[in-house]
């Protein structure tokens, strides 16, 4: 038997996302362990877990909501990304400039996925974030 979220390319995609926030988050000092590692780590757990909880609704309506709720879950990560960049934590930026464009791709395709589901009962989350080709790490 497999769960229908297993099939989900979005899923699998917030599970490498997930996986790469791991090994940012291991780059960082000790003295954030209970911090911005703590928020970032449990963040991008949240993204994999809202697309998963979510394909289980009831309804599509219900499904774009934990929907929503990922892409929140994923823009607190590249909100976190940031804050460890103005830090100056890791020696190297291109961790993080990996992580911040695999956020991009993530962001769009769960938007995606939201937006075939038509429905109407999430209007005010229909915000739509513009990106651009530039990283800012």
């Amino acid at each position: 038997m497999s769960y229908k979220f297993e099939k989900l390319e979005v899923w699998q995609l917030a599970l490498e996302y997930s996986d790469l926030i791991y090994e940012l988050a291991e780059q960082l000092p000790t003295s954030e362990n209970y911090n911005l590692k703590s928020q970032i780590t449990r963040a991008a757990n949240s993204i994999a877990l809202n697309i998963a909880e979510g394909s289980t609704s009831q309804s599509d309506a219900e499904q774009a909501r934990f929907l929503s709720l990922a892409l929140r879950s994923l823009v607190e990560t590249v909100a976190c990304q940031h804050l460890i960049n103005r830090r100056s934590y890791l020696a190297e930026t291109e961790k993080l400039r990996e992580t911040y464009r695999t956020s991009e791709t993530l962001f769009a395709k769960i938007q995606a996925l939201r937006r075939s589901l038509k429905s109407n009962q999430i209007r005010d989350d229909q915000v739509d974030y513009e990106t651009d080709d530039e990283i800012p790490f």
